[in-house]
C-alpha cells in the first residue's frame, strides 16, 4: 500500500528533530518522493553555478567516454564539483535521508526549455562502480509536461519544486533492475530544472551488504 511518512533515515541524529516528509510512489521498484530536500536560496545557488557553464547534453554508454548529443536527450546540463559548500550540505542531506555513502557520487544540473526530453532509458552503465541509485531533485514546477515517467510500471511523477525522488538502479545482488527505465516527458509550458544525484556502489559495502540470492 502507498504510504506517506515523516522519515528520520532510520534514526538519523540530523533527521530526528528535523524530519523529511517522505511519500511513497510505487512499491516495485520502490520509488519514494522526499518533500523540502532543497532551500529556494539553494536551488538559487545551484542555478547560479550552473548557468555559464551549461552546454548540449550527452549521452553516455560507459562513465569514462566522451558521450554523444542525440536526439533522444534534449536538455543543457553541467556535471558539478562535489567540494562546493552546497553540494556537501545536500550531499550530506541526501546520505542522511537514503543511508547511502556519497563517497563516490555524481552531481549533474539539468535545464528543459520548451521542448525538452529525454526518452526512456536506465540509469545503470553495466560498468565496474556502477550506479547503485538515483536521487533526482526537482528545482522548478513545470507548468504543463515535464513528468518523470516509468513507462514498464505504468508511473509517472510529476515535479514538485523542493521535492526529490529517490530509487535503486540495481537489485541488492548486484543485477540491474529493468523495471527503472524511466524517461523525462517533454516540457510544454514553463521551464524545468533538475539535479540528479547518481549514487555509485562502492562505499555501500556496509550501509547496503549485497544479497548472495541469485534473485534480487
Amino acid at each position: 500500500m502507498l504510504s506517506c511518512r515523516y522519515s528520520t533515515g532510520g534514526g538519523n541524529p540530523r533527521l530526528i528533530l528535523a524530519p523529511l516528509k517522505e511519500e511513497i510512489e510505487w512499491d516495485e521498484p520502490r520509488i519514494i518522493r522526499y518533500y523540502d530536500v532543497i532551500s529556494d536560496k539553494e536551488i538559487e545557488i545551484l542555478k547560479n553555478i550552473s548557468r555559464p557553464q551549461l552546454s548540449r547534453s550527452k549521452v553516455y554508454i560507459a562513465q569514462d567516454e566522451e558521450g554523444a548529443v542525440i536526439n533522444d536527450r534534449v536538455s543543457q546540463s553541467v556535471f558539478l564539483e562535489e567540494d562546493d559548500n552546497v553540494t556537501v550540505r545536500i550531499n550530506q542531506r541526501i546520505a542522511d535521508v537514503t543511508g547511502l555513502s556519497m563517497e563516490t557520487s555524481e552531481t549533474l544540473v539539468q535545464n528543459y526549455g520548451i521542448g525538452g526530453r529525454y526518452e526512456p532509458h536506465h540509469d545503470f552503465l553495466d560498468i565496474e562502480n556502477d550506479r547503485i541509485a538515483t536521487f533526482l531533485i526537482y528545482m522548478s514546477d513545470v507548468e504543463i509536461g515535464g513528468a518523470t515517467v516509468f513507462p514498464d510500471v505504468g508511473v509517472a511523477v510529476q515535479p514538485i519544486k523542493r521535492s526529490a525522488v529517490f530509487w535503486y538502479n540495481l537489485h541488492k545482488n548486484g543485477t540491474a533492475d529493468l523495471k527503472t527505465l524511466h524517461g523525462g516527458c517533454p516540457t510544454f509550458v514553463g521551464n524545468k530544472w533538475v539535479a540528479n544525484k547518481w549514487i555509485h556502489e562502492f562505499g555501500q559495502e556496509f550501509t547496503r551488504p549485497c544479497s548472495l540470492s541469485e534473485g534480487k
